[in-house]
């Protein structure tokens, strides 16, 4: 186990930081004793003495980022049977790793971890934490959890649970973001040289199972013996947030237009710019999403108004009038917006995000057609067009999720 050295308790002195006033050696006993008995099952965590497959950590670190572990499961599982392997996922065209990633959000990650696997296909992974985070889409979080629990480095590995066990450990009084600095250094002083990724992993389970947003419980957490915050009768209060910014609202238009041909309807599609939100995905034709503006006029033809969508992302709420036709009615918008016909029965092979999930869904019920019947999330996006719902989008964090 590791112990504080006189430099890092020098550290802790210094600005917002708080000092230790336990023996890191004895927390991380508590913890990795606890972690023994209590740890989660997870498709990609390896059992006791076993070892971590490298592949298995990398992909669901991807995909823990601002996503749940609930979440992710189906997504994971979905992608280890169909790519077992790096060089597997490497082979396969970016438009198949686009659509199976459609509804998981922060797309950019979908781009990277094309990018990354074929990198590692040629190379294979990296084992240290620096050199790790020259893999696309790995960064600070990302190289600190993969060299930790599949290749037993020292590195400190500090997301979201981690932040609020540090913050209620130390009753960190520093609001968030700003307290960030802090958390991690003391998050360093308290890896262990022994046994890291188990540590980790302890530190994710401990916030996730015991430590708690809300109603964290504290008479069954093995760190009570440590925490500043539950000794105050406060565990609740930590960590300390500034108040947010008011979302800003953004208007546009989604065109759905359908055209019936080799015995079947077709939907007019095209691919996002791969820079910017939702880059390389699929959608039907929009308009610019602007702030502060009317919507303006639709283009020459026969719409028909669906619901309106509602959708908020990470720095925006988006409100999106949905506005169908058949082809026929349309023909001159139609080419004008370029694009191509996705046959509606193989609707789930193309990489539609959540948002124009909603789009098609409103679209085809104004038109009085069938959901897809191959794709049932559009039944729930259907129901929820009026709904807003958070659709993570590119930012490669991991302050959210893992519970």
């Amino acid at each position: 186990m590791g112990r504080l050295t006189a430099k890092s308790k020098n550290v802790m002195q210094n600005g917002h930081i708080p000092p230790i006033r336990f023996e890191p050696v004895d927390f991380q006993r508590a913890l990795l004793d606890w972690y023994d008995g209590a740890r989660r099952a997870l498709p990609w965590r390896a059992g006791p003495g076993e070892k971590a497959d490298p592949y298995k950590v990398w992909l669901s670190e991807i995909m823990l980022q601002q996503t749940t572990v609930k979440a992710v499961i189906p997504y994971f599982e979905t992608f280890v049977a169909r790519w077992p392997a790096a060089e597997a996922l490497a082979a396969a065209s970016r438009d198949e790793v686009l659509a199976a990633w459609a509804g998981l959000g922060y797309y950019s990650r979908a781009r990277n971890l094309y990018a990354c696997a074929q990198a590692v296909a040629r190379s294979g992974f990296p084992t240290s934490e620096a050199a790790l985070r020259a893999l696309p889409g790995v960064g600070a979080y990302t190289a600190a959890a993969i060299a930790a629990i599949a290749f037993d480095e020292r590195a400190a590995v500090v997301d979201g649970n981690v932040e609020r066990v540090i913050a209620r450990l130390f009753a960190v009084e520093q609001p968030f973001p700003a307290a960030r600095l802090a958390i991690r250094r003391l998050a360093e002083a308290l890896t262990p040289s022994e046994r890291p990724g188990d540590y980790a992993q302890g530190m994710m389970d401990l916030g996730a199972t015991v430590c708690t947003p809300r109603a964290p419980s504290c008479p069954v957490c093995p760190a009570r013996a440590y925490c500043a915050a539950s000794a105050r009768g406060e565990a609740e209060r930590f960590p300390v947030k500034a108040p947010k910014a008011e979302r800003p609202l953004r208007r546009g238009d989604a065109f759905v237009i359908v055209r019936t041909e080799r015995g079947g309807p077709h939907i007019l599609l095209r691919r996002r710019k791969d820079e910017g939100l939702l880059g390389g995905m699929m959608e039907a034709p929009c308009s610019e999403w602007a702030a502060n503006a009317p919507l303006a006029s639709p283009p020459d033809g026969n719409w028909t108004e669906g619901r309106t969508v509602q959708h908020t992302f990470t720095h925006f709420h988006l409100e999106m009038r949905v506005l169908a036709a058949h082809h026929d009615e349309v023909k001159p918008a139609a080419e004008a917006f370029g694009g191509d016909w996705a046959a509606l029965a193989n609707l789930s092979a193309f990489a539609l995000p959540a948002v124009m999930k909603k789009a098609v869904a409103s679209g085809l019920e104004a038109l009085g057609l069938e959901q897809p019947s191959v794709q049932p999330s559009f039944k729930a996006a259907r129901r929820a067009s009026n709904v807003s719902t958070v659709e993570r989008s590119a930012r490669p964090s991991t302050r959210a999720g893992r519970k």
